[in-house]
C-alpha cells in the first residue's frame, strides 16, 4: 500500500478550480447529551486548546469533565437549537452559499467555497475531500475568526496539515490567519451597530464581548488580547463614540485558571452601580451566532445585568449571513488571493487521456 495517497484518475487536461475553505469551531450533531459528550470531547482534547501534559489531562477530561458538563451544556443547546438545527451550523451555511455566489460574480475562474467545522461536522477531512474532486490546485482557507489565536486559528491549521500530510500531490494554499483589523470587516461590524440604533434607541453603553482565553496563553505570546483590543477601538473610532461610551470585556470561561479580564459577568454586575441602567453587547469576535453569544450573552448575562438594577439590555446579533458581512469577507478572499500566478494544471489541454497514457509507457509505467 503506498504510504501517501495519490490521484489515480487525475488527467493533466481536468478543468483546475481555486478552492476557498471556511470554517468555524463546530458544534454537537443534536441537543443531546451523547451528541455534547462526543463533541467536547473531540473538543477539548486539542491541545491546542487545553495546554496540559496528555497524560494529567487525560484524566482530568474523561474522569470529570465529560462526565458532568455533557448534561449541563445540554440544556444550554437546547434553549437555542431550531428546527434546522444548530444556528452555529446553520448561519454557516449560509454564508458558504453567499460567498459562492458572490465569489462567482468577482472571480473569472472556477472557484469552490467549502464549509468546514473544526470539530464536528462537516469536518475538515470532508470538506477537503470535496474541494479535491473539483481538482482543486490552489486553496484559500479562511477561518472564520476575526482575531488570531493558536487554539483557533492555528488550531484550524494543525488539522488541514495533518490531512495533507497523506497525500502525494499538493495544492498551492494560502491562509488568512486574522482579518479583525481590516477595513472591510470594521465597515461591516460599524454598519450592523448603525442598523441596529436606527431601529432601536441607543443605550448608555455599548460592551464590546469577546471569547476568553486563559491568561497565561497572553503572556506566552498569544496576540488575541491586543488584537480584541485593536477591533474594538477601531469600530468606536469608526463610530465616533467617546471614551467613556464603549467598554470591553470576555466571557466564557472555564476551569478555574485566571483569564484574561475584565469578565463580562463583573462588568454587568458593576455597571448599574456606576450609573449605566442600560447597554448594548456586540460580539465582534464571533462571525456567527452561537451558544456563546444567543445562551450565554443574551439569556445569562441578560439576566445578570437586570438583577443588579439595569433597566434594559440589548443583544445586538453577530454579523451573520447579512449581505454587507458576506461583501467584507469577499473583500478580503479576493484581497488574499490577488496577484496568484495562473495555475499551470490549465496548459496542454490538447493532450488527451490516451496520449498521456502512450507517454508515460514510453518512459516506462507499465501498462
Amino acid at each position: 500500500m503506498p504510504i501517501f495517497q495519490g490521484n489515480p484518475d487525475y488527467a493533466h487536461d481536468s478543468n483546475s478550480c481555486l478552492g476557498v475553505l471556511i470554517t468555524n469551531l463546530g458544534t454537537p450533531d443534536a441537543p443531546t447529551t451523547s451528541a455534547v459528550r462526543k463533541y467536547l470531547a473531540e473538543f477539548l482534547w486539542d491541545p491546542r486548546v487545553v495546554e496540559i501534559p496528555r497524560p494529567i489531562w487525560w484524566l482530568i477530561l474523561h474522569g470529570f469533565v465529560l462526565r458532568t458538563r455533557p448534561s449541563k451544556s445540554v440544556h444550554a443547546y437546547e434553549k437555542v437549537w431550531t428546527e434546522e438545527g444548530s444556528p452555529l451550523l446553520v448561519i454557516s451555511k449560509q454564508q458558504c452559499v453567499a460567498l459562492q455566489s458572490e465569489l462567482g460574480k468577482n472571480y473569472s475562474g472556477n472557484i469552490k467555497v467549502e464549509l468546514a467545522m473544526r470539530y464536528g461536522q462537516p469536518s475538515i477531512r470532508s470538506a477537503l475531500d470535496v474541494l479535491r474532486s473539483h481538482h482543486v490546485t490552489r486553496l484559500l482557507v479562511l477561518p472564520l475568526y476575526p482575531q488570531y489565536s493558536a487554539s483557533t486559528t492555528a488550531s484550524t491549521f494543525d488539522a488541514i496539515a495533518e490531512y495533507f500530510m497523506k497525500l502525494r500531490w499538493l495544492p498551492e494554499m494560502r491562509m488568512v490567519n486574522h482579518y479583525g483589523s481590516e477595513l472591510a470587516y470594521i465597515d461591516a461590524c460599524a454598519q450592523q451597530l448603525q442598523n441596529f440604533w436606527q431601529l432601536n434607541k441607543r443605550s448608555q453603553k455599548l460592551l464590546f464581548s469577546f471569547h476568553g482565553l486563559p491568561i497565561r496563553y497572553l503572556l506566552q505570546g498569544d496576540p488575541y488580547h491586543c488584537e480584541c483590543h485593536q477591533t474594538a477601538r477601531l469600530i468606536a473610532e469608526k463610530l465616533n463614540l467617546k471614551d467613556e461610551e464603549w467598554e470591553l470585556a470576555f466571557q466564557s470561561r472555564f476551569g478555574k485558571a485566571k483569564w484574561l479580564q475584565p469578565y463580562i459577568e463583573k462588568r454587568l454586575e458593576a455597571l448599574p452601580d456606576e450609573g449605566v441602567k442600560t447597554i448594548d453587547v456586540f460580539c465582534p469576535g464571533f462571525s456567527a451566532d452561537c451558544i456563546e453569544t444567543l445562551e450565554e450573552i443574551d439569556m445569562q448575562d441578560r439576566e445578570i445585568f437586570l438583577k443588579n438594577g439595569g433597566q434594559n439590555f440589548n443583544y445586538i446579533p453577530a454579523l451573520n449571513a447579512e449581505s454587507f458581512h458576506v461583501q467584507a469577507l469577499v473583500k478580503i478572499i479576493l484581497k488574499h488571493i490577488s496577484g496568484w500566478p495562473a495555475d499551470a494544471s490549465s496548459l496542454n489541454k490538447s493532450e488527451t487521456k490516451l496520449a498521456i497514457k502512450e507517454r508515460a509507457i514510453q518512459l516506462g509505467a507499465k501498462q
